[in-house]
C-alpha cells in the first residue's frame, strides 16, 4: 500500500530490476576495462594481473549471487534450464576464462533486464488504471466533511464526490441527481443516470452534479481495485511460464552436459568442455517464452481484452468444440420493446413511463430497450426513489407514489402462482412482467437482435480455426434459441437450461475435447469454470468474476476472434524461440565440440541467438494490429 493510504498500486522499477541494469552495465564497463588494459601493456598472462581484475569484481560481485542463487534453487529440486549457465560460469572462473565467464553473467543480467523492461511495457495498462484513482476521498459526518485516506473508508460512510471526481468505492447514492461516465470499467460511451437509490462504480467519473453516497464496500473490495487485482494475479503469473522453458531445459541440459564432458574426454582439452557449455546455454528458454507472453497479455489488454489466466493463451488454440451462451454473446444483449399488453385499466402511455422511470437507473438489457421506446414515444419521465435491483430479483421503486416493481414470469409465479390467469400466453422473445403496488399492470414483450458479425464469426470457427462442433446453450426458451441458432448457422442447441444443466453440459463436451465456453458472465459463472477456456463479456457482469479465464471488455465477437489469433500467434513465436534456439545451440555446440569455437567465442555466438530469440518473441509488442478473419471479411 502507498504512503497517501490508496490501496491501487502502481508499477514500479523493481530493486531486482533496477541490479540488473547495473550488473549489465558494470559488465560492459569491466570489459572496456579489461581491454584497456591490455592495449596498455598491463596483461602478463597471469590469471590476476591488473587486465583481468575489472573482470575478477564482475565475476565476485556479480556472479557469486547468480550462482548462490541457482545452487538454492537446485537444493529445492528444481533443475531448471539454467543449470547449464551456472555450470559454464563455474567452469569459466575455475579455468581462468575470465572474460567468457563475464560474458555468460552478462547474457543472464541482460535476459533477466529485457525480460523486466518488457513486464514494465506490458504493465502500462495497469498504471493508466492506478493513476486515474484519487489518493483520498471525502467524507461526510453530520455538516462537516472532511478529507480521508482511501483505506480509512468504512461500509456506511457518507462520501461525497463532487463534480468531475473519480468515486472511491462502491456506493449507493443518497443524495443528489446527476450521472457519471462509467466506460472505462464497462466499456459503454455513454454517461448513466444517477439518483438517490442507484449504484455507484468505483473509477466512475462524476458529472457536474455533488453526489453523496453511501459507501457499500471499502476501497480494497470495490470494483475499480478488483480490476487491478485481477491485472496485477495476471501479471504475477506471468513468471509461471517459464517452467514451460525449465521443462524442455531439464531434457536438453543433459544432452548438452554429456556432449561437453565427451568433447574434454576425446581430446582432452578443458576449453571444449567450456566453449560446449557456453553455446548450450538455453538463454531463449528462459528468456523468450514469458516475454512472448508477456507481449500477448499487453496487446490483449491494449484491445480491452482481460487475461486472468496466462493459461488461456496456451490453451485457446487447442479446443475443437465451441459453447456459447444466446444472450448478450451471439445477440447484442440490447433488445427492442415491440409490443405492451396492459391489464384492464392500466394506460399503455402511463405504464411505459412509469417502467422507463425506474428502469433509466438499471444496467439490464431490457432497460435501455425500454428508455428508448419512451424517449421515441416523447414521455416526460417522472423521478424515482428507493430503487433496488437485486440480482435474480427484478427491479423495485417508487415512482410517483406507487411501487413499480420489473420482474420475469418465471420468478412472479414462484412467488405469487394465482397470477397466472391475469398473465397473457408467452410468445417468442423476451419479456418482463411490470407490478404496480403489488398489482399485475403490464407485460412487455421484446427482441433481440442477432449480432451482425455473429454468423461470419461461426462460420469461420471450422475453417480458420479447427473447431469441429459449435453449440448454443441457452436458459430461454427453445421458440427464440432455434430462431437465433437458424440465422447463425448453429445446428446444435440445448434450450431452457438451468445454469447446472449448462454445467453437466460443459463437463460432458470438456471430457471428450478441448472445449471453448463462452457467456455474459451473470448466470454462466459455473459453466465457464467448467470449460477449458472461459471467456466471458464484460458489459454486464463483474469481470472480476473467478470463473472466466478472459474478459472481454468491449462486447464484440471480433474481439474474441482477435483473441484467438493473439493465442496462436503467441503459440507459435513460443515454438519458433525454443525449437529454433535450441537447434542453433546445437549446431553450435558440434563446433565448440570440435574445437572451431572458443568460449570467448561461443558467449559471443550465444548472445546472437539470444538477441534472435528475444526479437522474435517481441515481435507481438513491436507488432502493430492482429489482422483476424473477421476484419478481412
Amino acid at each position: 500500500m502507498h504512503e497517501n493510504g490508496s490501496p491501487y498500486k502502481s508499477v514500479a522499477l523493481s530493486s531486482a530490476s533496477r541490479g540488473h541494469w547495473a550488473l549489465l552495465i558494470a559488465g560492459v564497463l569491466a570489459i572496456a576495462a579489461h581491454f584497456a588494459l591490455r592495449w596498455a601493456g598491463l596483461s602478463n598472462g597471469h590469471a590476476f594481473s591488473v587486465a583481468n581484475i575489472p573482470l575478477l569484481v564482475v565475476i565476485v560481485v556479480g556472479g557469486v549471487p547468480i550462482v548462490l542463487h541457482i545452487l538454492l534453487k537446485l537444493i529445492r529440486g528444481d533443475f531448471g534450464a539454467d543449470l547449464l549457465a551456472v555450470l559454464a560460469l563455474i567452469t569459466g572462473a575455475w579455468l581462468g576464462e575470465y572474460l567468457a565467464a563475464v560474458l555468460i553473467i552478462l547474457m543472464l543480467a541482460g535476459g533477466k533486464a529485457l525480460e523486466a523492461y518488457a513486464l514494465r511495457r506490458a504493465s502500462s495498462v495497469l498504471l493508466a488504471l492506478a493513476e486515474r484513482m484519487p489518493s483520498s476521498a471525502h467524507r461526510r459526518q453530520g455538516n462537516k466533511t472532511e478529507e480521508i485516506a482511501l483505506s480509512d473508508i468504512a461500509v456506511g460512510d457518507e462520501i461525497v464526490v463532487f463534480p468531475h471526481e473519480t468515486a472511491p468505492v462502491d456506493g449507493t447514492v443518497m443524495e443528489g441527481q446527476g450521472s457519471m461516465d462509467e466506460s472505462y470499467l464497462t466499456g459503454e460511451p455513454y454517461r448513466v443516470a444517477k439518483a438517490p437509490g442507484s449504484s455507484v462504480l468505483s473509477g466512475a467519473i462524476n458529472g457536474e452534479a455533488v453526489l453523496v453516497i453511501r459507501a457499500e464496500k471499502v476501497a480494497h473490495d470495490s470494483r475499480y481495485a478488483q480490476i487491478m487485482e485481477v491485472m496485477q494475479d495476471a501479471e504475477q503469473k506471468r513468471p509461471s511460464m517459464r517452467r514451460i522453458g525449465d521443462q524442455i531445459g531439464a531434457v536438453f541440459a543433459p544432452i548438452a552436459l554429456i556432449c561437453a564432458i565427451a568433447a574434454w574426454y576425446l581430446t582432452g582439452d578443458s576449453t571444449r568442455f567450456l566453449a560446449v557449455l557456453v553455446v548450450a546455454t538455453p538463454c531463449p528458454l528462459l528468456i523468450a517464452i514469458p516475454i512472448t507472453l508477456i507481449s500477448a497479455i499487453s496487446m490483449a489488454a491494449r484491445r480491452g481484452i482481460i487475461i486472468k489466466d496466462p493459461t488461456v493463451l496456451e490453451r485457446l488454440p487447442t479446443c475443437r468444440t465451441a459453447i456459447f451462451d444466446k444472450t448478450g454473446t451471439l445477440t447484442y444483449g440490447k433488445p427492442e420493446l415491440t409490443d405492451i399488453l396492459c391489464a384492464q385499466g392500466v394506460e399503455r402511455a402511463y405504464i411505459l413511463r412509469s417502467a422507463a422511470s425506474l428502469e433509466r437507473y438499471s444496467k439490464h438489457p431490457l432497460a435501455q430497450a425500454i428508455m428508448q421506446a419512451a424517449q421515441k414515444e416523447k414521455l416526460l419521465l417522472t423521478e424515482a426513489a428507493h430503487v433496488s435491483e437485486k440480482p435474480g430479483q427484478g427491479l423495485t421503486g417508487l415512482v410517483a407514489g406507487h411501487e413499480i416493481r420489473v420482474t420475469h414470469r418465471k420468478k412472479l409465479l414462484q412467488t405469487t402462482p394465482e397470477i397466472v390467469s391475469l398473465l397473457p400466453p408467452t410468445a417468442p422473445g423476451l419479456e418482463c412482467i411490470l407490478m404496480q403496488d403489488g398489482q399485475y399492470a403490464a407485460t412487455f414483450h421484446f427482441r433481440d437482435a442477432p449480432r451482425s458479425d455473429g454468423k461470419a464469426f461461426i462460420g469461420h470457427l471450422s475453417p480458420s480455426h479447427h473447431f469441429s462442433k459449435v453449440m448454443l446453450v441457452s436458459g430461454d426458451r427453445d421458440s427464440e434459441v432455434t430462431y437465433l441458432a437458424n440465422l447463425l448457422g448453429i445446428k446444435e442447441t440445448l434450450a431452457s437450461q438451468s445454469p447446472e444443466q449448462k454445467v453437466a453440459i460443459v463437463r460432458a463436451e470438456t471430457a471428450k475435447v478441448p472445449t471453448l465456453f463462452m457467456g455474459d458472465g451473470i448466470n454462466d459463472a459455473p459453466a465457464l469454470a467448467s470449460a477449458t477456456v472461459g471467456i466471458a463479456f464484460g458489459q454486464h457482469s463483474s469481470v472480476t468474476a473467478e470463473a472466466a479465464g478472459a474478459v472481454i471488455m468491449e462486447n464484440s465477437l471480433v474481439k474474441v476472434d482477435e483473441l484467438i489469433h493473439i493465442s496462436t500467434a503467441m503459440r507459435r513465436i513460443v515454438l519458433e524461440s525454443a525449437i529454433g534456439g535450441m537447434a542453433l545451440s546445437l549446431i553450435a555446440m558440434g563446433f565448440a565440440a570440435s574445437g572451431f569455437i572458443t568460449p570467448v567465442m561461443g558467449a559471443l555466438l550465444q548472445e546472437g541467438v539470444d538477441i534472435l530469440a528475444i526479437a522474435n518473441a517481441l515481435r507481438l509488442s513491436w507488432g502493430g494490429k492482429i489482422e483476424t478473419d473477421l476484419s478481412k471479411s
